[in-house]
């Protein structure tokens, strides 16, 4: 042993042989008659008490970080547990996975500002997928029933507790199905993931204890807002009456939304005054449904609520986890939206997307109802493991050059 203890350093991986044994307090041990340097560790590994603790060295050097804190070990265990999980409910269910493209012609499926690069040999500009929607829909049409992806997604914006720009998403596709199919769906594929990594579906996160249990509330974007204004009522405005955008912009205002005069319809301005007023309170899980049409491109107008769509967005935590459609069908409506979104983008709007003529084709060749749901793998890691920002359930987040 004086000569093992000469020889090594904490972090060296050295080879035993021996025999097993229990010591006088009845722990198994190696009873060593000989040993090997296998690997010898060339830096020393942070302090044994203070451990590796500044966030930022963490992050940049998360071989160490795995190293000192178990906890951090743990956490990117449970993520592997996680999307196996996923995986293998949506296998079991039928769903196929099947990889679409990263690299895209034009952006689409999402408003975001994409990352731009470069083909050489096809002298081609190029795009990283902002979303993997309008290739799987394209897999729908082709007679794919049910398709699903887990993927990379790379969007050229801000970064925050809750955003990275790049993190994984998957997006899942289920032909003769709508919203409230997808919704079952959700709390079906969140509660299995809960339980695979924890036992109880009443989750600590933060200052809060969060429960996943079923069924979880359900609310309008109308209603939720009405809780914030009560005075006023978004339903109750004539659409096509230019009147109604001014006194929407004056009840938004009169509440202490910021920018509502720079909107072009009520149904931004409903929406700006849900994610002002509404979005940081939503802790439990909740399904945000029924969105206005002017921010809901892709989505199926609603079947009985004109100006709106069926949409839901999952919030919880006070932030969206998981975004869903009853999936429009109608190229000729599809096309309108996908032009007016192309206006956007030609007038300044860096997140607008362009006119996928590729998709319209596909489209015009007939997709079936389908229901579609998006679901943020990053940020969901974070709930069920109570993490407090998306760098630390990323394995190696983008960071700033060291100073």
């Amino acid at each position: 042993f004086k000569d093992l203890k000469a020889w090594v350093d904490a972090g060296d991986i050295v080879g035993i042989r021996g025999t097993i044994r229990r010591t006088d307090k009845g722990e198994l041990s190696v009873y060593a008659k000989e040993w090997e340097m296998l690997t010898k560790s060339a830096a020393p590994l942070p302090d044994k008490w203070h451990g590796l603790t500044d966030i930022s060295k963490r992050y940049r050097n998360r071989h160490l970080d795995l190293i000192v804190n178990p906890d951090v070990r743990e956490t990117f265990r449970k993520r592997a547990i996680i999307t196996s999980t996923l995986r293998r409910e949506l296998d079991t269910m039928g769903f196929l996975e099947i990889e679409t493209p990263v690299l895209h012609s034009q952006s689409g499926g999402a408003e975001a500002k994409p990352f731009e690069t470069y083909h050489n040999t096809m002298d081609m500009d190029l795009t990283l997928r902002i979303a993997t929607e309008l290739h799987l829909k394209r897999l729908i049409i082709g007679g794919f029933n049910r398709v699903y992806e887990i993927g990379r997604i790379f969007r050229n914006e801000g970064i925050s507790t809750r955003h990275n720009p790049e993190f994984t998403s998957i997006e899942l596709y289920q032909a003769y199905a709508d919203y409230d199919d997808m919704m079952d769906l959700t709390e079906q594929l969140v509660v299995s993931m809960c339980d695979a990594v924890s036992d109880t579906r009443e989750l600590p996160y933060g200052e809060h204890t969060v429960s996943v249990e079923r069924p979880w509330r359900r609310v309008t974007m109308n209603d939720v807002v009405k809780e914030y204004i009560p005075d006023f009522d978004f339903e109750n405005l004539d659409l096509d009456d230019p009147e109604s955008l001014e006194k929407a912009k004056a009840a938004a205002m009169a509440a202490g939304v910021p920018k509502v005069d720079e909107l072009a319809s009520v149904g931004y301005v409903l929406n700006a005054c849900f994610e002002e007023l509404c979005e940081p309170n939503l802790i439990q899980p909740t399904f945000v449904i029924d969105y206005p049409i002017d921010v809901s491109p892709l989505a199926k107008p609603h079947r009985s609520k004109p100006g709106y769509t069926e949409r839901f967005e999952l919030f919880a935590t006070g932030r969206e986890l998981a975004n869903s459609f009853s999936e429009l069908t109608d190229p000729v409506d599809q096309r309108e939206r996908f032009e007016a979104q192309a206006a956007k983008k030609a007038a300044g709007d860096e997140e607008a997307c362009d006119v996928d003529e590729e998709f319209l084709q596909a489209l015009e060749q007939g997709m079936p109802p389908t229901g579609g749901l998006g679901i943020g793998i990053d940020r969901l890691v974070m709930l069920l493991t109570n993490a407090p920002s998306i760098r630390d359930v990323i394995a190696f987040p983008l960071l700033k050059p060291d100073p």
